[in-house]
């Protein structure tokens, strides 16, 4: 059944009611230019809480960064006790490399030869732990990094599957067409962010969308 991650997570409130909703994992932003970016202490206290409530049914938690050294990385994922990190910047290998499987790429491919070629880049260095995804791919956008609600492209996402173990799909995915992607492409994870917010890129999340979303998404693997 395919995996879902409901990203940009603000708030303890809506952590809580997304683990409840059956996300099996939550992405947290550390890009400070994002409006869902949170602090260090915010993220570390989202994350204990939310332990302390589910204990064993607590969804994976993943840190996202963008053009972050390795060194603040690893001293922001020992802070909040998170053990993955989403690399959603212009990383290189030998940094994902340095991250020694505690890190996965997102990439923005900006057509197919690109897409291909990021993909048996950043592969080899993916995490091994097949509870995480060994690559994201996302819509591409000149500016933003993510979040931007702009779909990627199918046949991308198809091609890509092919060359990588475990491949998460963003880009524009919505409660009321992820069904229909997840059918097409088979991936092996849907990742969302603005499309399950109360409204625009607020990073407040609508619960009853995240259900939805969540139902789709596994209906349609299922």
């Amino acid at each position: 059944m395919v995996k879902v991650k409901i990203c940009g997570i603000t708030s303890y409130e809506d952590a809580l009611a997304v683990a409840q909703a059956g996300a099996d994992m939550l992405g947290l932003n550390f890009y400070k230019r994002s409006p869902r970016y949170v602090t260090v202490q915010s993220a570390a206290d989202i994350a204990a809480r939310l332990r302390d409530e589910l204990g064993a049914n607590c969804p994976l938690l993943i840190g996202l960064f963008v053009n972050e050294v390795v060194g603040r990385i690893s001293i922001t994922m020992e802070q909040v006790g998170f053990k993955m990190a989403q690399l959603s910047g212009d990383e290189s290998l030998e940094m994902l490399k340095e991250m020694h499987g505690a890190g996965f790429k997102g990439i923005r491919p900006r057509n197919m030869k690109e897409a291909l070629e990021d993909a048996l880049y950043f592969t080899p260095a993916a995490p091994k732990d097949d509870r995480y995804p060994s690559l994201l791919l996302d819509a591409y956008h000149p500016d933003l990094y993510g979040g931007t609600g702009q779909q990627a492209s199918i046949d991308v996402a198809k091609a890509i599957k092919e060359k990588t173990p475990r491949l998460m799909l963003a880009g524009g995915l919505k409660p009321d067409n992820v069904a229909e992607i997840v059918k097409a492409v088979q991936p092996w994870g849907v990742d969302v962010a603005s499309g399950v917010e109360t409204s625009g890129h607020s990073g407040k999340k609508d619960i009853e969308k995240v259900k939805a979303f969540i139902d789709a998404a596994k209906g349609a693997a299922g």
